[in-house]
């Protein structure tokens, strides 16, 4: 099987690919256009700024590539933010893939969410055999609305969507490849999806 690791101006890439080897599977990290199209799996990463990580996918004509995927895309916080239509970090129109808005935290919200925070509501094949009020490692300061393709929902003074799924496309905002045996269970369901 073969994994790709979608490489951007963005962090976290290196962390994601030794998460995914101590279950086995060695990933590709790579902005090649033909080794993302032909992966079985894809992975979007992302620690950073919404507006610059987008302007660097759109020069590479790496936009158009993965909202044009067909096989199983996870995205990764900020690759989660990415994937939804319009983020307030920057003004940024995204990939609009999940159709809904990317809202910063409110002042009175200690600014970023870090550390770990309970996932509630869980509705998607990813998250089989993680349990109601799991545990997750955050690290954001914006989060992306509830919607109908919400399918985890955490609490940081409001209810937001912890992760998305829309056909063969899925996001979590936390970190799995960070969040000991819980997220280490949700990269194994995606990789056999």
């Amino acid at each position: 099987m073969k994994v790709a690791i979608v490489k951007y101006n963005s962090g976290n890439s290196c962390s994601v690919a030794f998460a995914l080897e101590r279950i086995g599977i060695s990933a590709l990290i790579t902005s090649e256009i033909d080794e993302i199209k032909t992966a079985d799996k894809i992975i979007f990463p992302g620690v950073g700024e919404a507006s610059s990580a987008m302007k660097f996918l759109r020069d590479q004509k790496l936009d158009k590539v993965i909202v044009g995927l067909k096989q199983p895309v996870l995205g990764i916080c900020l690759g989660m933010q990415l994937l939804c239509e319009k983020s307030e970090e920057g003004n940024t129109d995204c990939l609009g893939i999940f159709k809904q808005r990317v809202l910063k935290f409110s002042e009175e919200n200690k600014v970023p969410q870090i550390g770990w925070n309970t996932i509630s509501n869980l509705k998607s094949p990813i998250l089989k055999n993680v349990k109601e009020m799991e545990y997750m490692y955050f690290v954001h300061g914006y989060y992306a609305e509830k919607s109908v393709d919400t399918i985890a929902s955490t609490n940081y003074g409001l209810e937001y969507s912890s992760a998305l799924q829309k056909d063969n496309f899925y996001g979590v905002q936390f970190h799995p490849e960070k969040s000991s045996d819980a997220g280490q269970k949700i990269l194994e369901n995606f990789i056999t999806l």
